[in-house]
């Protein structure tokens, strides 16, 4: 439960000492840092606030006392305070253990060379650890594509990255490095690709699940897209044929250092959601990030309206 785990923990031990004194204001973006950090290791459901107070002085050297309280939305009597040590200079957060708030993981994650879609300029960045083969990553994909983006629009920017579970997905792997060729040479075709894969996971893996029919599958599909992008065919076959798999490893090993074990994984400008959440709250975390930036949220959708009782439905008399 949230709140039982809460309740475990406790401080570091003393730390090295002899730090200079330094400015303790705390801006806006560091208590972002410290909020999206804290719902990140501690699972803090979607609909509960956190609001980051006052520091003060603590008895910990180099450190200051740093109340954080925890708010259902819902239900506003559900609070708990937490208190945890921040350094002098801001940088790290502790508790049971020492976090490192210089930095947020989506400054940690490599995407310059990877396709996009949305704004190229937005402030909101939404990463998502993806595994072709993974019925959970489809799930996603199909809250992003077309729903997500076409609510946010150009306030948000989404990037794929490579986390093929191999293995419990025999295919994944191949699936990715397909993708890769594809993206190689044109971003649309990649994104045609993964669209493809993440509504036919069940014909690409078949009755029989044989990997080598698959394999063939994945290199057909690929082969189609390239000619319908107009790419050319004849560095596609070679990419295809090599399946050099470095581009996608060098993936997974970056999300392995932010630990992640399971897709999708998503990270909304260095806020980690983990698994396929439900749309709404995938929203919401959205929502924060665009509130941090000053970004005003789109209104919300409007409900369908219900006919009236009186209406008589098409063909009835």
């Amino acid at each position: 439960m949230f709140r039982t785990r809460f309740l475990f923990g406790c401080l570091l031990a003393l730390l090295a000492a002899g730090c200079k004194a330094q400015d303790t204001s705390i801006t806006p973006k560091v208590d972002r840092r410290i909020e999206t950090l804290v719902r990140s290791q501690l699972g803090v459901p979607q609909d509960w606030r956190v609001d980051v107070g006052a520091r003060s002085k603590s008895d910990i050297a180099g450190f200051d006392a740093l109340p954080i309280t925890f708010t259902s939305s819902s239900d506003q009597t559900k609070k708990q305070t937490l208190n945890f040590l921040i350094s002098k200079d801001g940088n790290t957060l502790a508790r049971l253990s020492k976090w490192d708030i210089s930095k947020d993981a989506s400054e940690l994650i490599t995407i310059d060379s990877r396709p996009m879609r949305g704004d190229p300029q937005a402030k909101v960045t939404i990463i998502n650890f993806d595994d072709l083969e993974c019925p959970y990553c489809a799930r996603m994909h199909a809250q992003l594509f077309p729903d997500t983006l076409n609510r946010y629009k150009d306030k948000v920017r989404i990037v794929y990255k490579d986390f093929p579970l191999v293995e419990i997905h025999p295919w994944a792997l191949r699936a990715a490095v397909d993708a890769s060729c594809l993206s190689a040479q044109n971003p649309t075709a990649y994104w045609n690709y993964v669209d493809y894969l993440h509504m036919h996971g069940d014909d690409i893996s078949g009755p029989q699940r044989d990997p080598a029919k698959s394999a063939a599958m994945l290199d057909k599909l690929a082969r189609d897209e390239g000619q319908r992008s107009k790419l050319d065919t004849v560095k596609l076959d070679a990419c295809l044929a090599k399946q050099d798999d470095s581009v996608v490893r060098a993936s997974m090993k970056e999300g392995e250092a932010l630990g992640i074990d399971g897709t999708p994984t998503l990270f909304i400008n260095g806020e980690r959601l983990s698994g396929a959440l439900p749309e709404s709250q995938l929203w919401l975390a959205i929502d924060r990030a665009l509130k941090s930036e000053g970004i005003a949220s789109p209104a919300a959708p409007t409900p369908p309206s219900t006919p009236d009782s009186g209406t008589k439905s098409p063909g009835e008399r």
